[in-house]
């Protein structure tokens, strides 16, 4: 068959880097799964084009200034990111004709620096500042997009983000698991895809346990079980945790909440590279705890599901870099110590 005579409509072939974006696998994560004796598994959002779950994100939101008027050919969009939502909009804004100027704190990995670079964003490095200080770097984005009349992504409160969820990831889910799932657990950046999932389980049955996870040093465990938002404590993991609501998640159907350390997080990250294959960043490491715990809570029998939402390599000056590791009393993997 000739290869001028194919077109995106053709099965299995996708429509340019839109078409690539969502439709991962489910993974049943064997270790997990016997510890507990559930069914857990992981959606493999690191096989996204742009390494991430954040691609869907971007994507949902530039179509969305798209649809809206906001952006046309030539245009600019800015975001205030911890690296992968910045990544996808990146990626998004080449394949669709537009300029991307993306803000993100020093403080994040080297690899992300280099990765944004080297796909062409306008990156604009910023001390790391909590969200009251005005030199935040989500405050930071929006003045800029101002400054340069250019369109704010805005992910933490930008709706689109939790529609796309809703429309793709959480319906995806369903129909993988033929609606036969118990439980859903995440962790939360902009809080777009837990709420987002949980809109569209929740839709289709009330049963389905949503919990989210958060790291040592964010408030959202805390709002979920006491609506108290007190920060304690800090985490490695980055892009995840939260000291306020964003608009995404306000509103959003969660059921619990559960609190999962550095080390709870390493371990599985550690464990799933080395008994398992698959290398995922730190974030994935918190969900997958989350989900272990949440099993061994609701019983043998539940299938749960949640999120590994980027790779390994993204993290390797971090999660695997024993000097750094060390220097924050956490434990190196077995093979580089």
């Amino acid at each position: 068959m000739s290869t001028d005579r194919l077109t995106p409509s053709d099965a299995a072939i996708a429509d340019g880097l839109v078409g690539a974006i969502g439709g991962t696998p489910l993974i049943r994560l064997r270790r997990a799964s016997e510890a507990t004796g559930c069914t857990i598994l992981g959606k493999a959002e690191f096989m996204n084009p742009g390494g991430s779950v954040k691609d869907r994100a971007a994507l949902a939101i530039i179509l969305n200034a798209e649809q809206r008027g906001q952006l046309r050919t030539g245009g600019t969009i800015v975001e205030g990111t911890a690296g992968n939502t910045g990544i996808g909009i990146t990626l998004v804004a080449n394949a669709r004709g537009y300029k991307s100027v993306i803000v993100m704190p020093e403080t994040q990995s080297q690899e992300k620096i280099d990765f944004l670079r080297m796909i062409g964003a306008d990156l604009r490095l910023v001390p790391a500042k909590p969200f009251k200080d005005p030199g935040n770097y989500v405050h930071v984005a929006r003045r800029l997009a101002d400054e340069l009349d250019a369109v704010y992504a805005d992910q933490f409160d930008n709706l689109a983000n939790r529609r796309g969820h809703a429309m793709t990831t959480g319906v995806e889910i369903w129909a993988q698991t033929n609606g036969r799932i118990d439980a859903f657990t995440c962790a939360c950046g902009t809080g777009g895809t837990l709420a987002g999932v949980s809109d569209a389980l929740k839709l289709r049955s009330s049963r389905v346990k949503i919990v989210l996870a958060d790291p040592t040093g964010s408030g959202l465990y805390g709002w979920v079980k006491s609506n108290d938002l007190s920060v304690e404590g800090s985490s490695i993991t980055e892009g995840i945790g939260q000291s306020r609501v964003p608009g995404n998640l306000r509103d959003a159907q969660i059921d619990d909440a559960l609190r999962v350390t550095d080390e709870e997080a390493l371990e599985q990250v550690y464990d799933l590279l080395q008994c398992e294959g698959l290398s995922v960043g730190g974030s994935a490491g918190i969900n997958v705890a989350a989900a272990i715990r949440l099993g061994r809570q609701m019983g043998p029998d539940h299938v749960i599901v949640t999120i590994l939402c980027d790779g390994g390599a993204r993290y390797q000056s971090r999660l695997f870099n024993p000097d750094f590791l060390r220097g924050r009393g956490l434990t190196p993997p077995s093979w580089m110590s």
